[in-house]
């Protein structure tokens, strides 16, 4: 290319390189054997610049080159760089990647269970602990220049999401923030933010996937492209997409051919037919199984892929179908390479434990190259998949959806079987973001020229709807931030609580709520400015016609009152005169369709008032069944009856009247007019008008006719302007009430929780009492029940196995919630504790109602869960690995996971405690008079056993939680 520039050009081109070299940019693109993006260069240039940026880019992509690139600045200014990870396995991942580049002595690992090198100038850690470092004070944030937040966009996660907001705004003015995202629609919203609370911020949103994607869905024996390629004017145009019209008459023709076993309208012979034809269509349309999928990926080049599946026992029983088949991927040196690398893997996983976590059948399928990914397996066994997928020696993942959160495991091809998940509480389609996010992983930059998206046909699959599903881009980040109890206290401590109020109402929760209300508001202003013309229209010579406009609608809203307060006294009569009523009563109905004499068969009183009769649940009172003089049977409602009804007379009803018998009703008919008919029923004399008495309309009467106004000749006139401004005035209140309800609404509950924590003694104004210190160092979603267990001394006395039960509390949840069945905790004073920790939940939640502190909006303390206790007691008192997983009933990955959590909170609990009588952790008293006893407490002691009790086996030699 340089042959082809002039003299002039080359000398320019070098000068551009030159000044590029004396740059840091320069430099660092040398490290890499691949050119950067375009959007790469932008970032990193304007972090060079020294402002802060959001990238937003696809999975895939590369941008965590520009978390590297703030690596390289702070390394090369002498400065500290925090790399911020969600989860435990990207930080350890990430980990690895930089040492590899810089050296063990430079990168550290700090994680809830791991810490290596922890004061290096560059340290990978999971968000919760840099939240924990700031609130703290720590001295290792002194010197820190970048903070790298990598898959930020997990701020909407509905759990941990408001971490990544307590650090973006309690991080140091100093500090220079890089943020990481997925592809969200509203990245410039998100910037808009970070440039209010972080200073100068430059958004850089590529849509550009660097390996093109090709959608395609699998369905009988062929697979089909999602969209045609198009071109308008006889190909001279521009292309568009269209859905494949091979697809969209594959599901007209599926639909026309479906028999109907409920349709018995058709005869023998036809029904026949229509079986054999939906046979023959099912010949040409199915959905092909698991080992057939694999197996066409594989003869069409498609390997490596990950198939999605939104249920961990469909996981394995995948990979099990597969051997079953006889499917292998890989050949004899491959399968001598894995079991190589696995044996070195779990070299440390004790001989009696490796059939309990079903290590021989997982070894079986990774060597023929299949393996299951997914939260239920030891996280052992996940990190060895995610390497051997990376070497290209497990060529088929079967996974969850967690595998599209971050860890780095790209594949040629992506299958998703269905497209619908169980989200917690329901079957529901996945969204356009969950789409994007789990088809992102197809197709690896620099290995493919293209990536695969396949989705399996299924029975009513519509090949618009997933087009459309398939051509969507939206994925708002959506803020999940909540104050906490732990957070209020750590605020106020830090800054006062006026400060933490104006601190919280810079959280990007606010930000969105705040620009919800900018329409409302200018419809506000809109509305300020008719009023002034009304006021201007209504305005009278004589006196002030608002004041006279007021005693009007006083006037008014008066005998309104009065007026509703009689007819609800007329229905109420009704309803009393109807209860009285009784079968054989000869009545006479007011009004409607059905007035006249009538005769009562059956009262119709609400349940549980019918004297005898079966009643009927009826809100609006009682519905008497009635005959009518013109033999016509019917239940009557309340509204036919204005006025009390009396029974004008009696008659027997005969125990034979058959109400659907014609002959029955016109019998019974004539004996009731032959009976009654001669009867006039009194009319209902209306009583006279409370108003007429009523001394308040009086008054305003008498100041209406005295006012000056009542006299202007354009009275009526002023009138209607009044009215129109009073109707505009009763709309603008109501558009700034629903202002008021969104704007401060943080604010609002970090008010409600600091009068609550005030009420406890946490706080004292300002001030953070001994309560206050101790709930600060303990994190976590039961946060305040875990500092009154504390404070009441629930759990003095408990050995180490029986705290670790106590503590499992704290942090478990079931997956699915299990009413039916009581859990098992163990005996003694463990179950008294468990008991008592429920007890001061009850009261807590009972106070939370009263400071109207709502669970529903994610504050407060949900119930908890006993489900972990028994599992964990026996593990920590020394147990087998397969005893504690036979009697949990739980697979090795999720009790690994809960078990990690425990020790986490243990460790806080250690932390803590009071260590001596009369003694706080921090060497302040405890509140609590009597909780703890003469001889100091042993709870800090017993936690600290209790980490070692649990740490041990296969919860040990598990490096990611």
């Amino acid at each position: 290319m340089t042959e082809d520039l002039s003299p002039a050009e080359r000398y320019q081109a070098s000068r551009e390189r030159a000044a590029e070299m004396a740059t840091a940019l320069g430099p660092f693109r040398e490290m890499y054997e691949f050119g950067l993006d375009p959007f790469q260069i932008e970032a990193c240039q304007a972090l060079e610049a020294g402002k802060g940026v959001l990238v937003a880019a696809p999975t895939g992509s590369g941008k965590t080159i520009v978390g590297e690139f703030a690596v390289h600045l702070a390394l090369e200014q002498g400065r500290k760089c925090f790399y911020t990870t969600p989860i435990k396995a990207l930080s350890n991942q990430k980990f690895a990647d930089l040492v590899k580049r810089y050296g063990a002595d430079k990168v550290g690992l700090l994680t809830g269970d791991n810490s290596v090198n922890s004061e290096a100038p560059v340290v990978v850690m999971t968000t919760e602990v840099l939240r924990n470092m700031l609130y703290a004070g720590s001295q290792s944030l002194s010197g820190l220049g970048y903070v790298v937040m990598d898959e930020v966009h997990y701020l909407s996660d509905r759990f941990r999401g408001a971490v990544w907001e307590e650090v973006i705004i309690h991080l140091p003015e100093s500090v220079t923030l890089v943020s990481l995202s997925a592809t969200v629609s509203n990245a410039e919203e998100f910037g808009d933010w970070l440039d209010t609370v972080r200073g100068d911020t430059e958004v850089i949103v590529s849509e550009h996937r660097p390996v093109p994607l090709w959608q395609h869905v699998m369905a009988g024996r062929r697979m089909y492209d999602l969209f045609e390629e198009t071109t308008d004017h006889g190909g001279r145009g521009a292309g568009r997409r269209e859905v494949n019209p091979d697809l969209v008459r594959l599901a007209r023709q599926e639909s026309q051919n479906t028999y109907n076993p409920r349709d018995r309208r058709r005869g023998k012979m036809v029904r026949e037919a229509d079986r054999e034809r939906e046979r023959r269509q099912r010949g040409r349309i199915w959905t092909p199984g698991r080992p057939e999928v694999i197996e066409r990926l594989d003869n069409e080049g498609l390997l490596p892929a990950i198939t999605f599946i939104f249920s961990r026992a469909g996981c394995e029983a995948a990979v099990q179908q597969c051997l079953y088949a006889g499917l292998r991927l890989n050949d004899e040196d491959n399968r001598r390479l894995v079991r190589e690398i696995v044996e070195e893997r779990t070299a440390s996983i004790p001989g009696e434990d490796l059939h309990v976590l079903g290590y021989y059948e997982w070894l079986e399928g990774l060597e023929r190259g299949i393996a299951a990914h997914h939260a239920g397996m030891l996280p052992t066994f996940k990190e060895v998949v995610e390497e051997l997928f990376v070497r290209g020696l497990v060529k088929a993942v079967f996974a969850t959806e967690t595998l599209a959160l971050g860890i780095n495991m790209p594949a040629r091809s992506v299958v998703l079987e269905k497209l619908v998940k169980w989200n917690g509480e329901q079957h529901a389609d996945i969204t356009p973001g969950e789409y994007t996010q789990l088809t992102g992983r197809a197709g690896r930059r620099g290995i493919d020229v293209e990536g695969h998206a396949v989705v399996l046909w299924q029975r009513g699959m519509d090949p618009t709807a997933l087009a459309g599903l398939a051509g969507t881009r939206t994925y708002p980040l959506r803020s999940s931030f909540r104050p906490s109890y732990n957070m209020a206290v750590n605020l106020v401590q830090q800054f006062g609580r006026h400060r933490s109020r104006e601190l919280l109402e810079t959280s990007f929760a606010q930000f969105q709520a705040d620009k919800s209300v900018v329409g409302i508001s200018r419809q506000v202003q809109r509305n300020e400015e008719g009023l002034e013309g009304y006021k201007e229209g209504m305005t009278c010579h004589l006196g002030d016609f608002e004041e006279y406009a007021r005693l009007r609608r006083d006037l008014k809203d008066r005998e309104t009152e009065l007026a509703k307060q009689g007819a609800a006294q007329r229905r109420a009569a009704a309803a009393s005169s109807l209860e009285k009523l009784k079968p054989g009563d000869v009545i006479h109905v007011p009004t409607g369709k059905f007035a006249g004499l009538a005769l009562v068969l059956d009262p119709g009183l609400p349940a549980g008032r019918a004297n005898g009769h079966r009643g009927f649940d009826h809100h609006d009172g009682p519905r008497p069944l009635v005959l009518t003089a013109e033999r016509q049977v019917k239940r009557l409602a309340s509204m036919d009856f204005p006025v009390p009804v009396e029974a004008l007379d009696r008659m027997r009803v005969p125990k034979s009247f058959n109400p659907r018998s014609p002959q029955s009703r016109r019998d019974l008919a004539s004996a009731l007019r032959t009976k009654a008919g001669h009867i006039v029923p009194d009319r209902h004399r209306k009583g006279r008008a409370p108003a007429a008495d009523d001394r308040e309309i009086a008054r305003l009467r008498t100041e209406l006719r005295a006012h000056p106004c009542h006299g202007c000749d354009e009275r009526e006139d002023h009138a209607r302007w009044a009215e129109r401004y009073h109707r505009l005035q009763r709309d603008t209140r109501q558009l700034e009430k629903r202002i008021e309800g969104r704007t401060n609404t943080i604010a609002r509950t970090f008010d409600r929780i600091v009068a609550l924590l005030t009420e406890m003694d946490y706080l004292r104004g300002d001030e953070v009492t001994p309560n206050g210190r101790r709930l600060a160092r303990l994190y976590g979603e039961l946060d305040l029940l875990a500092s009154e267990c504390l404070r009441d001394g629930v759990w003095e006395g408990l050995n180490p196995a029986e705290l670790a039960a106590c503590v499992s509390a704290l942090v478990y949840e079931a997956r699915q919630a299990d009413d039916a069945v009581a859990p098992k905790v163990p005996s003694g004073p463990a179950k008294v504790a468990l008991g008592e920790m429920v007890r001061i939940w009850g009261r807590l939640d009972a106070l939370e109602e009263d400071f109207k502190i709502n669970q529903a909006e994610g504050v407060g303390q949900r119930e908890p869960d006993l489900g972990f206790a028994w599992a964990v007691y026996m593990w920590a008192s020394g147990r087998t690995l397969d005893e504690v997983l036979r009697e949990a009933e739980m697979p090795a990955g999720d009790f690994v996971r809960w078990c990690k959590q425990v020790i986490d909170v243990l460790g806080q609990v250690a932390a803590a405690a009071p260590r001596d009588a009369g003694g706080g952790a921090d060497g302040a008293s405890v509140g609590a008079a009597g909780a703890v006893g003469a001889g100091g407490s042993s709870v800090a002691k017993n936690a600290r056993k209790a980490v070692d009790a649990v740490l041990r086996g296969v919860v040990a030699y598990s490096s990611v939680g």
